[in-house]
């Protein structure tokens, strides 16, 4: 019964704007299921289910991944908001970015977990990431102007 309401919570948020617990409650109760507060709670933090922002400025309940995938567009949007120009000085990716902007710039590239950065660190409108090898650098200046190209 535990694995069918968890299909059914996952079906729900991702068919619908849920915003509380009682709405996923309703809904449950619409298709059959009778479950308690506590329950749904638990299947809630289970499921891993987080609350991510609509247009509308409320929230609603949606699957972690879908959550990931709409950080990695907010990350994507800084980036591109930021960014003026990248250079390499061997397995050193240095970026300029917009005048007080590198740590947002920076944060947002740390978050994208581009394979191969080793660290990064930012001052006011420079980035400089460390990179495992020469050629590695390369391709993750192709990888990042393919990112802020793109539309």
């Amino acid at each position: 019964m535990k694995t069918k309401r968890q299909s059914k919570i996952l079906e729900l948020v991702q068919k619908y704007e849920i915003e509380t617990q009682e709405e996923l409650s309703a809904y449950l109760e619409k298709e059959g299921y009778t479950t308690t507060q506590a329950t749904v709670s638990r299947d809630i933090r289970e499921l891993k289910l987080t609350k991510i922002p609509m247009n509308n400025g409320k929230q609603k309940y949606a699957v972690l991944n879908e959550a990931r995938e709409q950080m990695a567009e907010k990350y994507v949007r800084v980036l591109r908001a930021g960014f003026l120009s990248m250079d390499m000085a061997q397995n050193i990716l240095v970026i300029k970015t917009v005048s007080g902007m590198a740590g947002a710039v920076c944060a947002a590239i740390d978050a994208m977990h581009i394979p191969g950065i080793v660290g990064s660190i930012a001052g006011d409108d420079t980035i400089m990431c460390a990179i495992r090898t020469v050629e590695e650098t390369s391709d993750i200046m192709v990888h990042l102007r393919k990112i802020i190209e793109q539309k």
